[in-house]
């Protein structure tokens, strides 16, 4: 799988280039906040909410004080409301609970399973929560599978499964080093532009003499739009 994963992250960088990356890595609880805001919405309104909550808040020990009703208010760009606010004080409630202050400090010596359990023990947070803060926070090797890098993977015939976390199972230890945060973003944005679920874009795939899809369509059409913005990257 390794050797494939490589001429995957090959092709897509002859296609995409390497993605920006900032140098300083966001605090994980903030990243953790961030990536609870991005389910099941764009990246321009979950960056909105996220912005929201840390131009209004000097620190999350205020947030934690608000109920999830007045959170709701303040994240309602990102949609979902009720689902994320509630996730959000659990969060820095069950945190403060366990370690007697609001901070993820303590995971930097985790291994990435440790860190996995440690943060899905929390209502809210799930496997791909929990890998973004991996990666994009403390920079460890890791591969977040949302929607896109589900159907990508099943698509070109890396993996078969019938969901991300399972897609996750499937490639978690096995990329190869320094490429996740590449091979991941890359992924996005094939997913993105051409990738597309309904209706993708093969005829300017950078993998299509590899892809393994049936129902490939080579209609080109040229007013497709790209969308560079990442929340995550811009976390902080």
């Amino acid at each position: 799988m390794r050797r494939k994963i490589n001429r995957i992250n090959n092709l897509l960088i002859e296609f995409f280039g390497i993605p920006r990356r900032s140098k300083k890595r966001p605090d994980p609880l903030d990243m953790l906040i961030g990536t609870i805001l991005s389910q099941n919405t764009n990246d321009k309104n979950s960056y909105k909410a996220y912005r929201n909550l840390k131009d209004k808040f000097g620190n999350w020990n205020e947030l934690a004080e608000l109920t999830p009703s007045k959170i709701e208010k303040i994240i309602k760009v990102a949609g979902l409301g009720k689902q994320k606010s509630k996730a959000i004080k659990n969060v820095l409630n069950g945190i403060k609970k366990k370690h007697n202050k609001i901070s993820l400090d303590h995971l930097k010596n985790f291994s990435n399973q440790e860190v996995i359990d440690e943060l899905t023990k929390y209502d809210g947070v799930g496997v791909k929560t929990a890998s973004c803060v991996l990666l994009f926070s403390m920079n460890r090797n890791v591969c977040p599978v949302d929607t896109h890098v589900h159907r990508t993977l099943n698509r070109i015939g890396l993996v078969k499964t019938n969901s991300p976390d399972k897609t996750f199972s499937e490639i978690f230890g096995k990329i190869p080093e320094r490429i996740a945060h590449t091979f991941h973003t890359n992924l996005i944005r094939l997913g993105r532009d051409i990738c597309k679920s309904a209706k993708p874009v093969c005829s300017v795939c950078p993998l299509q003499k590899i892809c393994k899809y049936d129902d490939k369509n080579f209609d080109y059409l040229p007013d497709r739009k790209k969308n560079d913005f990442m929340l995550l990257d811009n976390i902080g």
